[in-house]
């Protein structure tokens, strides 16, 4: 391509939550070399990329190894939309497909994968490649050194036969497996929780899996007490526990579950169908609830993450209490569960509205903030 070099055009918007985060890191340029070859061999529609950040691996498997019609999953909504930015910003649009993760290495010989944190994540992946991909295809999974454990490679081997690591190299390591072996999807798992009344079901990515984190709980705690009509937003729904919740305790309320990652919507779905709630439940997925209108919501919950990739850090919070502050109606309600060491009650009461406090332990904090 003519111009400045790929990797010199790449941002992160509009992903910004995070300041050591970089649209372009040693594990993408390390995972393109070590594809080199067979990217090299594959054709049209043969390269598949898994949770590519920002845009790096499909961009550069384009345009620095001449890959056709690739086809990415992002489990992240800002992560297809930082890669569409990008491709623009590279004349590469209309060079790939976004696709469902079921789908998205079917036929591939060659796809490339950002190791994700979770192991669940990675089985899911897994599982979901040697399921479609071609028989000759070679997974690529690459991570930070820090990051890469010996249950990695466990977790890989239950879906191929042969898996091997590359060298490190800048502090990333790259996986291979080779030899898929499809099997029956373990995913979405599901979790009966008689003490809730609530089958939860998970897909590999989703938050705290099939479990009800102790801070849901707490919200869980103070249902009784949340208004029992209007429309109620769980914002940032993960599984879909207090969507759930909401919906089967709350006949006079409509209730949307809204969430960016793609895990965290299948999930949700899932968890309503599993519970008969489908009818009582919209599913949406969305960067801060975008796509709601401003002043259409009664009711918002929230149990806000206060981590973004390896760092602990306020600002996805902040933007959450912001998009709560713009969906509410005047009088209406947010409901928040966060870590007590945060204290994020002054910026709930500068964004929102008046806030006091509904329960508070050592650990957990949930407070209510009515809309100005």
């Amino acid at each position: 391509m003519s111009g400045p070099p790929l990797f010199d055009l790449l941002r992160r918007e509009p992903d910004i939550e995070a300041p050591d985060l970089v649209a372009v890191d040693a594990t993408d340029r390390l995972l393109l070399d070590e594809a080199a070859a067979a990217l090299a061999l594959a054709g049209p529609g043969e390269v598949a990329v898994v949770d590519d950040a920002y845009g790096a691996l499909t961009l550069g498997a384009v345009a620095l190894h001449g890959a056709g019609d690739v086809r990415v999953s992002q489990d992240l909504l800002v992560g297809e939309l930082a890669l569409a930015a990008n491709a623009e910003r590279a004349g590469l649009t209309g060079r790939y497909r976004s696709l469902p993760l079921a789908e998205v290495a079917t036929g591939a010989r060659v796809v490339l994968v950002q190791a994700p944190k979770a192991l669940e994540a990675l089985r899911e992946i897994a599982e979901s490649v040697a399921a479609v991909a071609a028989p000759d295809v070679t997974l690529l999974v690459g991570g930070r050194v820090k990051h890469m454990t010996h249950a990695m490679n466990d977790v890989l081997r239950a879906s191929f036969d042969d898996v091997s690591a590359t060298l490190a190299r800048q502090k990333s390591r790259v996986l291979v497996a080779r030899g898929p072996r499809p099997g029956v999807p373990s995913f979405p798992r599901r979790q009966e929780h008689a003490d809730l009344g609530l089958t939860v079901c998970a897909h590999g990515a989703a938050f705290a899996g099939t479990k009800v984190d102790i801070g849901t709980r707490a919200l869980l705690g103070c249902l009784d007490r949340m208004p029992d009509s209007g429309t109620a937003l769980d914002l940032g729904c993960g599984t879909g526990v207090l969507a759930a919740a909401l919906a089967r305790s709350r006949p006079g309320l409509e209730v949307i579950a809204a969430d960016q990652s793609a895990a965290a919507v299948a999930s949700t779905q899932a968890t309503a169908e599993a519970n008969d709630l489908t009818e009582r439940i919209s599913v949406v997925r969305d960067d801060r609830a975008g796509s709601l209108p401003d002043a259409s919501v009664d009711l918002v919950v929230l149990n806000p993450p206060f981590h973004v990739g390896a760092s602990v850090v306020t600002t996805a919070a902040d933007r959450l209490f912001a998009a709560a502050a713009r969906v509410l109606r005047p009088g209406g309600q947010l409901w928040t569960v966060y870590n007590s060491a945060l204290r994020y009650k002054p910026a709930l009461a500068r964004v929102v509205g008046p806030t006091r406090l509904a329960e508070q332990t050592p650990k957990f904090t949930v407070t209510v903030s009515t809309r100005r």
